[in-house]
Formats: C-alpha cells, structure tokens, sequence
C-alpha cells in the first residue's frame, strides 16, 4: 500500500493526488503496488483488513472527542491533519478493494436511497 511520507513528501503525494477520478487512482495504485511487487499482498480479504484497520486509526481519533462539530473548530491543526491522513490511508485501502474485487460503487450511490 502507501508508504507513509512525512513533512514535503506527504504534501507532494496529496498534490499529485488531489485531482484525479476514482478510475486514474485505481491506475496509480495499481502501478505504485507492482513497482514494489506487493500486488501479491492485495487479495480482497488482505485489503478488507487493513482497511477496517485504518477506519480504526479514524475513529481513535474522534473517540473521547464527545459530540463532534462540522468543520472540527475544536481539533487542533495536528488533530486536523491527522483526520486528513487516515481518510487519505482509508479512501486508498477502499479504491485497492474495489479494484481487486472488480466491483464500482459509484454505480450504486443512489440506490440505497431510492429503494
């Protein structure tokens, strides 16, 4: 998955991934895992772990927090930029799982609504 770059290097990645469709992540994800021949770590259970994992790191974040304003007025900017980082860390995981289980879920946005 992502190395975890620190300081001007995690600035740079989000930079080079801040606009991108779904579809050009999934291609910069796949590549990014085969120059490091990790694609054979990332079955669909694989990914599905260390996804529910980093939802973890997430809500760690928020868990002694009380009740939680829109736009986190009350988070420091550390407190903030972490938030920032383990969402990166869970869209990546969700993007590889949609991926490697050939499934678009943005087909079915909509759809729990409508029925």
């Amino acid at each position: 998955m992502e190395a975890k770059p620190n300081g001007s290097d995690r600035d740079q990645a989000s930079a080079q991934f801040a606009d991108v469709s779904l579809e050009q992540l999934r291609g910069r994800l796949h590549d990014f895992a085969e120059e490091r021949d990790w694609a054979q770590f990332h079955t669909p259970r694989n990914l599905m772990m260390a996804l529910v994992g980093e939802v973890g790191e997430l809500a760690e974040i928020f868990q002694w927090k009380g009740e939680v304003q829109r736009g986190l007025p009350t988070f420091s900017e550390e407190e903030k930029t972490h938030v920032g980082e383990e969402l990166s860390d869970v869209l990546l995981y969700l993007t590889n799982t949609t991926a490697e289980t050939n499934t678009t879920p943005c087909a079915h946005v909509g759809v729990a609504e409508a029925g």
